[in-house]
């Protein structure tokens, strides 16, 4: 590859070109809508949904993929041909295929050979390319061997998801949470829910409670065989795992540097089954399907409804509503899948059954 002259002239036109790109696309795009989930008035406590859905790339990673090439941009270390590598299998390494697009740079998601052809295909769908490892544990050493070999840029979300938002505002997905519930019956939450993958999210909002001296608290739910929720409870930020999540998006086998668990007021470990469960209840009620890391959110949040309705506290709490369901047709809608996991559903679907028709969270 050409070396690049990062100080020329064309260079920072193209920079400024691709800021602009960048930039246009989300002033195309209207803020993700706030959705009440129906919960019976005289509980006193409203539930609200983020519905990171509706980005053009259908998920929460939107956010963090736009963040993550402004960064790039704006270090110095994207220019014009820059090949753009991530170790990403999901949602993060769709949405940064398709800014890569938009920049006309090459993308590359270094993913487990075990991956679904389903995300294979959103990925290469937005102009992305796939490399295939072995060793899953090797996906962040091949990463950057393949961006030192190819003249690249090694994204590392886990590592810049943090460091890529600007958690004092600047329209980050708190202040928005914030602004739409301006006139809302509560519009200072008691809560706000939310999981943890790169940790950049509960990072951001944990942060813009206390630059804006909010009361607000936040909560993280954790999924099975990930480390976050014993690390933090244990202060032990060096715990790893060898096993992964099951819930994409969330759940990591170690503490990635971009989760501040000081800014984080409570976790709650949710069991796998309790995640789909509530997004089989989810589909009921909401009359649409939501991916499996909604259904850890929701799992949390319907926990903390609960408790504020026992104790007579009115109040709101905010969630998310990362992606949407059909991503998982083959995997979390498919019972053939559960079976296979070895995950029974039912005794969670009781919990969720109970608690709306009562308001009791009664989880053995």
């Amino acid at each position: 590859m050409t070396p690049v002259d990062r100080c020329s002239d064309t260079t920072r036109d193209w920079v400024c070109r691709a800021v602009r790109i960048i930039e246009a696309d989300a002033n195309r795009s209207a803020d993700t809508h706030l959705l009440p989930f129906p919960l019976p008035a005289d509980w006193g406590v409203q539930l609200y949904l983020k519905d990171e859905s509706t980005h053009p790339t259908g998920s929460l990673k939107h956010r963090l993929a736009r963040s993550l090439f402004l960064y790039a941009l704006c270090n110095g270390w994207i220019v014009e041909g820059t090949p753009v590598i991530e170790a990403s299998s999901g949602s993060t390494a769709v949405s940064e295929a398709y800014f890569a697009r938009l920049l006309g740079l090459p993308f590359i998601a270094v993913m487990p050979s075990t991956t679904s052809e389903e995300k294979v295909a959103l990925i290469e769908r937005q102009g992305g390319a796939c490399h295939f490892i072995d060793e899953p544990s090797r996906i962040y050493e091949e990463s950057l061997r393949l961006a030192e070999k190819l003249g690249g840029h090694f994204m590392d979300q886990f590592t810049n998801a943090e460091r890529a938002t600007d958690w004092r505002g600047n329209n980050n997905i708190a202040e928005s949470i914030f602004q739409q519930l301006d006139l809302e019956l509560h519009p200072e939450p008691a809560w706000v829910v939310v999981g943890a993958g790169t940790g950049g999210t509960s990072a951001t909002i944990g942060r813009y409670l206390r630059y804006r001296q909010l009361r607000t608290r936040l909560a993280v739910v954790d999924p099975e065989n990930s480390v976050f929720f014993t690390a933090w409870r244990d202060d032990n930020p060096a715990l790893t795992s060898s096993r992964g999540s099951r819930i994409e998006g969330i759940g990591r086998p170690r503490v990635e540097p971009s989760f501040i668990g000081a800014v984080v007021d409570r976790m709650i470990p949710v069991p796998d089954a309790a995640s789909l469960a509530a997004i089989r209840t989810a589909e009921q009620v909401l009359g649409r399907r939501v991916g499996g890391s909604t259904g850890t959110n929701l799992w949390g949040a319907f926990g903390i409804v609960a408790e504020m309705v026992a104790q007579d506290c009115p109040g709101s709490v905010v969630s998310l509503l990362c992606d949407g369901g059909e991503r998982y047709a083959h995997t979390y809608f498919n019972d053939d899948w559960i079976a296979r996991q070895g995950l029974d559903l039912r005794p969670y679907q009781q919990v969720l059954d109970r608690f709306l028709a009562t308001g009791e969270w009664q989880y053995f």
